[in-house]
């Protein structure tokens, strides 16, 4: 049965005493002033998946915490990738104070009056205003200037050029980055994770975000410590079908794990290939990358039920909680129990549905 919170909740969204609007900016209240540079060709999904949780935060509080408006370099009308088009509040001139920037970069890469938007983002962020990039948003950063010497991440395709290309920026290949003012994630439904984090660094936000999460149905807001998943063929290329072959195996048998002379048997290769192969092209041996894949296959578990630790340690072919525990600990630098803790902190204590 539905509690109070949640008749609030529902009251809110379907009519009964509107919010005020999301782009209302007001003076007699405290609220985190957020905008959102458009540019030609933005990444739609990216755009939606970090405004939304705003709007949910002041449902969730019943509050208008936060304000999140559009803006655009003329004030004129912007079309997307997949060709919405969006009436911004604002030209660049004509913004207003706000807290944060976040611009949505477009794919492919291209910034019309380029010039012009790094001059206004450089003077944004010297009035200490928090700045990020959503998708490749965060190369418009980097042409200005303005993550040299900053971890940074962008979305896996524009990754070798971005490195090529920004030498000072620490790139990683996080999901999302967060180092202190600045903000950028690898695109899609990263920015999602990356502003439920924002919202989880202002007091009390922990818990806002975690109800917000439940309301968009995401059952685990990523940290920092989540890395892109580059696929394999990107990395490959369309040359080494028996190595691919072999992933898929290694990733279709993460519970019962298959001996490695048997997974080099389904691909078509000897045992000695198939070391070759891993070393040679993956950098590492196939032991240690399936050792990897489960312990992934792990920490989803882990993070998306309260099961104990020994009974997924038992479904993931790890013979005890004590084995799973030190291999967990040696690539993810804590132990399991420690973070499904970290998680709990964070205002998203696993449930037994993994909402």
């Amino acid at each position: 049965m539905p509690n109070s919170t949640d008749n609030r909740l529902y009251a809110r969204e379907h009519g009964a005493g509107q919010p005020e609007p999301l782009n209302h900016l007001d003076e007699t209240v405290v609220q985190e002033r957020v905008a959102f540079l458009l540019v030609p060709g933005f990444t739609h999904i990216g755009f939606a998946s970090a405004i939304e949780p705003l709007r949910l935060a002041n449902m969730v509080t019943g509050r208008p915490d936060y304000a999140a408006v559009t803006v655009t370099v003329d004030g004129e009308a912007v079309m997307a990738s997949n060709g919405v088009r969006t009436l911004p509040d604002y030209g660049i001139d004509a913004l207003p104070a706000v807290h944060a920037v976040f611009v949505c970069g477009a794919n492919p890469i291209h910034y019309p009056a380029e010039r012009r938007l790094c001059k206004w983002l450089q003077a944004r962020a010297g009035h200490r205003t928090v700045v990020g990039g959503i998708d490749t948003g965060a190369d418009l950063l980097a042409r200005a200037g303005l993550m040299d010497g900053r971890r940074c991440t962008i979305h896996w395709q524009d990754m070798p050029a971005f490195i090529e290309r920004y030498p000072r920026v620490i790139t990683s290949q996080q999901v999302f980055e967060i180092d202190r003012d600045r903000y950028t994630c690898s695109g899609g439904t990263a920015s999602m994770d990356m502003m439920l984090q924002f919202i989880a660094g202002h007091p009390d936000g922990a818990g806002v975000a975690g109800a917000v999460a439940d309301l968009l149905v995401h059952e685990r807001i990523r940290d920092v410590s989540d890395r892109q998943r580059v696929p394999l063929w990107q990395r490959l290329g369309s040359s080494q079908s028996k190595l691919s072959a072999a992933v898929m195996i290694m990733e279709a048998n993460t519970e019962e794990p298959l001996p490695l002379a048997e997974v080099a048997t389904h691909a078509g290769v000897s045992t000695r290939q198939l070391e070759r192969l891993f070393h040679d092209h993956l950098d590492c041996g196939p032991a240690a990358y399936y050792m990897e894949l489960r312990l992934l296959a792990v920490r989803e578990r882990l993070l998306r039920s309260d099961s104990p630790i020994a009974e997924i340690a038992g479904q993931c072919g790890f013979h005890s909680a004590a084995h799973l525990s030190r291999r967990y600990r040696r690539l993810f630098g804590v132990p399991p129990s420690e973070d499904r803790r970290r998680l709990a902190r964070r205002g998203r204590a696993p449930s037994a549905t993994g909402r």
